[in-house]
């Protein structure tokens, strides 16, 4: 059994600790600075309002987690939580919420502003124009669930220590060994730091990098209103709500005023308000902190804009005003999510860092299952400690993007939007060429990514369906014109932010068979589609590898988390190089790819000589490259590779040489469609860990009688059992209905799944969406609908793929 200790005994490490023993782990320590079991950090003063429903799956499955846990320990008012629109953008927005608690199993509703007003008595019903509502939400009380949870945990053997200032971590030969405290040194195999903001300083002292942001938010109370006071105190309690009386904590949902940047909640006769309209304030800005250090002086005049607002939508609190207030500290990523995860250069410290209340039993049931059982049963690579890029660690990124996470808390957030500074940082080498063709760009990962070239406006098109305002956003018509020129005559996509490892090294093939389902051991020049899987057979990544020597491979993945997967497995021998920012790509996908390339090489590009999913060297012009031949639009064609310094000589000669046959530029709005019509899945969107390879339709990249490899056990016993769910192609029955992603999927008026990915088809002429359903709905013919802002819309269930089942376009 290890020995842990974890720092920090707020919500988040009391919690872990009655995970933990709660499976056997009873050599368990809680170390805080502060008194227990109110330490002083986040989780003393915060608000404890939890809305369940986040854009994001696993998010809102830790949020219901924990709303479970709380709940069954007495910690968790379940008095429900009601956001209301004062605009009709956000009354559309509050829609797709409604359909994102649908696609994730929780039980919500839209309600009038009358009905709105018979839950919050408060609300002044002509200011609303409905609302949504969610009866499981409510309040956490944090300092009672630290308490419970920690005594449960003391029961079966943990202790806490409070007033133990951390000052160091013991550790020896790249392992963690205990904890230095001022009050002595505690042993441990297994130290995780859950200190919230004082995470990042924790982090310094083994070498990490804690990427959060510490930033102020302003919470106020009012003095007493008469409306609820004693008698005055009314409304029908719901499921494990109190009933009313002048003691009675709250009765009322909690409420949301996302319009103004505003939320509520009852404190017996006052109401508290949260507020995150001021600019953000880094802790850093106040100076030395005061005791309690989560908790910094009010500043009033910030407020002053949310009281106004909030007499006006709570009209009874013009009898009050505010009584006090304070400016708590909370945690900010660059991308908003948590961070949990094992340090790689210190084997045994692992974080649970940026968790909010709302979170923290969930994130704490996960992290138990990773260390007990070596995989969580949520899929947690949105809050995955490696999951950034190493620019997105550096100070001045974390800082901007922390503050402008603040700001976007509750904003109306397309899935599109890009982050608009820092920008640019990461371009391609063909940048310059791509704003000269008016390319719209995009961002992830730190990288400018074309979405589509205004000057391809010019080129001739058809009429498309007029769209809602929603999916208009971040698209134009001319993609279709891309995807129409790469189906029927040649184009140039740009590749190059697509994360490309080498593997090289003795042993390099069986590290990678061991690693991968597809069997690799074939010539050199090959090219093989497989899966990385974890010991439970979920679907970690999907790969592309090119064997360019008998032990060198060039492995097109899909981000930090596939570099870090492989290091945590590659033997001494074996050498994981990221060589994305030394090299470019350009994708040459068309009809006449070949008639474009063949002529600027010496080398044999015919179908004869070059056969899909190969490899070769190779010279364009005078440029170096590695063609490999792939498409992931349907068509044929070539990735080609070269090193960044002659990547805008690459694409200068595929330009030139392509004028004749009609060559353009694409971006990945046409891309994505392409690659839908043709069925290729992209991972973390279509699939991820909780999904098996069979399930995703990707049960060709597995090859069993290859030798043992990761997953594979469970895959055995998977392997004979039939389907319970299946990724499943729909097509919408109008032409001009279009989803995005994420929609509930309803069969016979009850939900039986969610949309994942989702595009028009442009050369389908409809909207193509792939979806989890059950298996038994998975039958083409099968009629389902998708609710798309609350309207149910005719799809299809239809045979895969929709262009090309043949593949002859492609292997020609």
């Amino acid at each position: 059994m290890a020995r842990v200790v974890i720092i920090g005994a707020g919500v988040v490490g009391s919690a872990l600790a009655d995970e933990l023993t709660d499976r056997g782990w009873t050599d368990v320590t809680v170390v805080d600075q502060g008194p227990l079991f109110a330490a002083g950090g986040s989780s003393s003063h915060a608000p404890g309002l939890v809305f369940q429903t986040n854009p994001s799956k696993t998010m809102t499955e830790l949020a219901a987690y924990t709303v479970r846990k709380l709940t069954g320990l007495g910690c968790f008012l379940q008095v429900g939580g009601l956001e209301v629109a004062t605009t009709p953008e956000r009354w559309t927005d509050l829609k797709r919420k409604h359909g994102l608690a649908t696609s994730w199993g929780v039980s919500a509703s839209l309600l009038s502003p009358d009905e709105c007003a018979g839950l919050h008595s408060l609300l002044d019903p002509s200011r609303i124009l409905g609302g949504f509502y969610v009866p499981t939400d409510g309040l956490a009380q944090p300092v009672l669930a630290v308490e419970t949870q920690a005594k449960r945990a003391i029961s079966r053997g943990a202790r806490f220590l409070g007033s133990h200032t951390v000052t160091g971590i013991g550790q020896e030969n790249g392992r963690v060994t205990g904890v230095q405290t001022d009050r002595g040194f505690i042993a441990a195999d297994i130290v995780v730091c859950a200190a919230g903001f004082w995470g990042p300083a924790i982090g310094e002292m083994v070498g990490l990098t804690v990427p959060l942001l510490p930033l102020a938010h302003q919470y106020a109370r009012t003095g007493p209103v008469p409306a609820l006071s004693g008698a005055s105190r009314s409304g029908a309690p719901r499921s494990g709500a109190p009933r009313s009386g002048a003691s009675v904590e709250a009765s009322r949902p909690i409420l949301r005023h996302q319009d103004q940047d505003l939320y509520y909640r009852e404190h017996g006769d006052r109401i508290g308000i949260g507020y995150y309209g001021h600019s953000p304030m880094p802790a850093s800005v106040f100076g030395q902190p005061p005791a309690m250090p989560s908790v910094l002086p009010f500043t009033p005049d910030d407020f002053a804009p949310a009281w106004q607002e909030s007499v006006e939508l709570l009209p009874e609190l013009s009898g009050t005003e505010v009584e006090e207030g304070i400016n708590g500290i909370f945690s900010f990523t660059p991308d908003g999510g948590p961070l949990i995860g094992e340090h790689r250069e210190l084997a045994g410290f692992w974080v649970a860092e940026a968790v909010w209340v709302t979170h923290s039993a969930g994130v704490a049931r996960a992290l138990a299952e990773w260390l007990v059982d070596g995989k969580s049963s949520v899929d947690l690579r949105e809050c995955d400690l490696h999951r950034f890029e190493e620019l997105q660690l550096a100070p001045s990124f974390i800082e901007e993007r922390g503050k402008q996470n603040f700001v976007e808390v509750y904003d109306i957030v397309h899935p599109l939007q890009p982050m608009e500074r820092p920008r640019p940082l990461r371009t391609s080498p063909f940048y310059s060429r791509q704003r000269e063709l008016g390319a719209v760009f995009l961002e992830g990962a730190g990288w400018e990514r074309p979405y589509w070239y205004e000057s391809n406006g010019l080129l001739p098109s058809e009429d498309l369906p007029p769209r809602d305002e929603w999916s208009a956003r971040y698209w134009s018509p001319i993609a279709a014109v891309e995807a129409a020129v790469t189906r029927s005559r040649v184009a140039m996509y740009d590749m190059t932010p697509l994360r490309r490892l080498e593997v090289s090294g003795p042993g390099s093939l069986e590290f990678l068979q061991r690693l991968t389902t597809n069997n690799l051991d074939k010539s050199v020049g090959s090219v093989t589609y497989t899966l990385m899987l974890d010991h439970r057979g979920g679907v970690r990544s999907d790969l592309t590898v090119a064997r360019l020597g008998p032990q060198v491979f060039q492995v097109g993945a899909n981000g930090p988390l596939d570099d870090d997967w492989m290091r945590q497995h590659a033997p001494a021998s074996v050498q994981v190089r990221d060589i994305t920012a030394g090299t470019c790509c350009i994708g040459l996908w068309g009809p006449r790819a070949r008639d474009v390339l063949q002529p600027l090489t010496a080398s044999d590009f015919s179908n004869f000589s070059m056969k899909y999913f190969r490899a070769q060297k190779a010279y364009i012009g005078e440029v170096p490259v590695t063609a490999m031949r792939l498409s992931y639009v349907g068509e044929l064609g070539w990735e080609l590779y070269t090193s960044a310094d002659l990547g805008l000589k690459l694409w200068d000669t595929l330009w030139d040489a392509g004028q004749e046959h009609g060559i353009i530029a694409a971006g990945r709005s046409a891309f994505n469609s392409l690659r839908l019509e043709k069925g290729y899945r992209a991972w973390g969107t279509d699939m991820t860990t909780e999904h098996d390879p069979y399930s995703a339709g990707l049960g060709f990249a597995v090859r069993m009688d290859k030798g043992d490899f990761i997953g594979r056990p469970a895959l055995a016993s998977l392997s004979a059992s039939p389907l319970s769910r299946q990724l499943t192609c729909l097509t919408l029955d109008d032409p001009a209905h279009v989803v995005m992603g994420k929609e509930p999927v309803f069969a016979g008026g009850t939900p039986v799944g969610y949309v994942t990915s989702a595009s028009y088809g442009y050369t389908i002429g409809r909207t193509v969406a792939y979806a989890w359903l059950p298996a038994s709905l998975s039958v083409p013919g099968t009629a389902v609908t998708v609710e798309y802002f609350g309207e149910r819309l005719p799809a299809t269930v239809a045979a895969e793929p929709l262009f090309d089942p043949k593949m002859e376009r492609i292997r020609s």
